[in-house]
């Protein structure tokens, strides 16, 4: 396995300006993942710890993990604006990724509404020449989120992207039967940690055992 290189920092260009982004690559880079951190009014950034083990857990499988930071946050500039906009943004981030590695594998990582965005991405990419190769969503939102308005029609998953879909049994913020609900009618298996939160605090190995075992080497 080769080395890992020190993270780097980059500014790319997006719709609405800026769009900050941390990058955990190995020496030898075979595949691109993107990962997406949670919601950008409720703080988070892409700094976010579970955000961060995605990244490092794509990177120890060959690929260059690329973390962006949502509009409005950090040095990422423009307004949030529900997933649209954002999805757009990470598109291009994509764009971007590629003309810098070529036309590797692409995985997809987002925990909680990065998931969500995630999934809109997904469904862009499903029918194109190379679709992602993975996707792995952590905490995802979908339906009502507790004590918010917000609610989230998230899209399924299509059918030839493979999907981890990880949920902690204590989810205090996306309830385990939202994201049952979700999944029930695309017959999409849920691997529950028993007695985890949303952020699942003392259990993030766990997240890197999964993806270890569950993800293909780039």
């Amino acid at each position: 396995m080769s080395r890992p290189l020190p993270t780097e920092s980059a500014l790319l260009r997006g719709a609405e300006g800026h769009i900050e982004v941390l990058i955990d690559a190995p020496e030898t880079v075979r595949g691109i993942a993107l990962v997406c951190h949670p919601h950008p009014l409720f703080g988070g950034t892409n700094t976010n710890k579970v955000a961060h083990t995605l990244a490092r857990s794509y990177r120890d499988l060959g690929f260059a993990a690329i973390r962006p930071n949502f509009r409005g946050v950090g040095q990422s500039e423009g307004k949030h604006d529900e997933g649209i906009g954002e999805t757009e943004d990470m598109l291009s981030v994509i764009s971007w990724a590629q003309s810098r590695w070529g036309s590797l594998p692409l995985a997809l990582g987002g925990f909680s509404f990065g998931g969500y965005v995630q999934a809109r991405i997904a469904n862009r990419l499903a029918d194109g020449i190379a679709p992602p190769r993975q996707l792995v969503l952590v905490g995802m939102a979908a339906g009502d989120t507790t004590g918010s308005a917000r609610h989230y029609d998230t899209p399924a998953v299509p059918k030839n992207i493979p999907t981890l879909l990880i949920h902690g049994e204590n989810d205090e913020t996306v309830a385990l039967a939202n994201v049952l609900g979700w999944a029930r009618p695309q017959d999409l298996p849920v691997i529950v940690v028993p007695g985890a939160d949303h952020f699942l605090h003392g259990k993030l190995h766990i997240i890197r055992d999964l993806i270890a075992r569950n993800v293909a080497r780039a």
